[in-house]
């Protein structure tokens, strides 16, 4: 971290000064708020019409096919974002995503709602993976290393409340026009021209600025090739990780958290639909969910205003390790009450947590990996959280109540977040214990002087 700790709108204002940080931000607030218009049509399609029951079996199955893709093809995209010009890949994929959108909107007007939109809708929210890893990536290359835990406090997060925003748009159309498959195409029609113009923005953006430094054009290295090397280059990218003991254990207590935050994403979504609503009222459903997204969104933005002023003053790591405690005492509260009241405070502070989480681990992935293995390790980032989920879902079909609510599932993801927040802290304490040693003994001239610098980023 760095040594002054200046306040957070004068950072704030630093990163946005930057033109080519502010060219990469537009492009994800924009397409981002595509993301948010076409995950309402999808819900609504999904979740919240009459015809169609909401049960943890069918959320949970739900949730694992969107990411079941992505995790099959993420360590080649990796590969990908190693090779390929990002900002290439930025344009391409909205525009492919743009076009699969309208697909979507056309199939659910002509033949109706059935396997091939589906399929479609699959397809779309993997290439989506494939755009955020290639964001995450390519974040290093437009703001200095000082300002990234800034960057990734204002970027992502912004992002998230831009998901939310086209989100609130989707559902105000919904209102307003009335729910029926000529809405939900409207709403995806709108998703796609959002997708459309972040491929626009793209172009402002020089094609070598994101990187990586040793490019290929995108018909050069073929699929086939990327095939044939990914082992290798996969088995290089876990070397680099497994050297960087920061990096390794952000990504394991993350994923860690992931899994007790997939299990809670399904059963607030059952909580609306089921328990605090009327379920053959799907509608009474759609209005809490939504404002339950909002008071999540809230705590979203604090995290931003908080994280870099916390992670200055404590360290990211200590950061980490008091927002799982947080997280485990409300979860710890839902054992006692389930009122309407505290699930909107409870998905606030999620919220909170959660992005505060993510922001530091996405400055210790950026800061401690070499550019040239960035999209690899972004990618198997993303594979991380994808693979928490499945697991989360599964976990949620053998163990959540058709309502949503059981006691013994809020205890159990207590005791999840309070011990991964325990074991984190314990595990980085005593690292960084043993590396002030070590640089202690060198400068008194001990036997061994070289210090490993790697190890020593992010030490605040």
């Amino acid at each position: 971290m760095p040594g002054n700790q200046r306040s957070f709108l004068s950072d704030l204002t630093v990163v946005l000064r930057g033109e080519n940080f502010r060219k990469l931000f537009s492009v994800r607030l924009v397409s981002q708020a595509g993301d948010g218009a076409f995950q309402v049509g999808l819900a609504s399609l999904i979740f919240f019409s009459p015809e169609r029951a909401t049960t943890p079996t069918a959320v949970a199955l739900a949730a694992v096919v969107t990411v079941v893709p992505y995790t099959l093809i993420g360590p080649f995209v990796g590969v990908l974002l190693d090779v390929w010009q990002r900002r290439q890949v930025l344009l391409l994929a909205n525009a492919v995503r743009s076009l699969m959108v309208l697909t979507v909107a056309a199939m659910i007007l002509t033949i109706g709602v059935g396997l091939p939109v589906f399929l479609t809708a699959l397809a779309c929210l993997s290439v989506n993976r494939f755009f955020l890893a290639g964001l995450g990536a390519s974040l290093p290359q437009v703001v200095p290393r000082h300002e990234l835990v800034m960057a990734n406090a204002v970027s992502p997060t912004c992002g998230t409340v831009a998901t939310m925003v086209g989100g609130a748009i989707g559902f105000s159309l919904r209102t307003l026009l009335g729910p029926g498959d000529a809405t939900d195409a409207t709403i995806v029609v709108i998703a796609a021209l959002a997708y459309a113009t972040a491929s626009m923005l793209a172009l402002r953006m020089p094609r070598t600025l994101l990187g990586p430094e040793h490019s290929a054009p995108l018909n050069v290295r073929s699929l086939g090739t990327v095939g044939r090397d990914v082992v290798g280059d996969l088995r290089a990218g876990a070397v680099h990780v497994r050297e960087r003991r920061t990096v390794a254990n952000a990504l394991a207590v993350i994923g860690v958290h992931r899994i007790g935050y997939g299990i809670m994403t399904i059963t607030v979504m059952l909580l609306c639909r089921n328990y605090f609503s009327d379920p053959d009222n799907p509608e009474a459903g759609v209005t809490l969910l939504a404002r339950t997204v909002a008071s999540l969104g809230v705590g979203v933005a604090v995290a931003a205003l908080v994280t870099p002023v916390m992670a200055a003053r404590i360290g990211a790591w200590r950061w980490i390790g008091v927002c799982l405690g947080i997280a485990a005492v409300v979860q710890a509260i839902f054992v006692a009450d389930a009122a309407l009241w505290l699930l909107y405070f409870g998905s606030f502070l999620f919220g909170l947590t959660g992005q505060s989480i993510k922001i530091c681990v996405d400055s210790i992935v950026q800061k401690d990996v070499d550019d040239s293995f960035r999209g690899r390790v972004f990618s198997f980032y993303d594979v991380v959280f994808n693979v928490a989920l499945v697991s989360a879902a599964g976990l949620s079909i053998r163990l959540l109540p058709e309502d949503g609510y059981s006691q013994m599932v809020f205890m159990d993801i207590a005791l999840l977040f309070g011990a991964a927040g325990a074991v984190y802290t314990f595990v980085e304490h005593r690292r960084r214990a043993g590396l002030a040693a070590a640089a202690a003994q060198s400068t008194s001239g001990g036997p061994d002087n070289r210090a490993p610098a790697r190890q020593r980023n992010l030490e605040g």
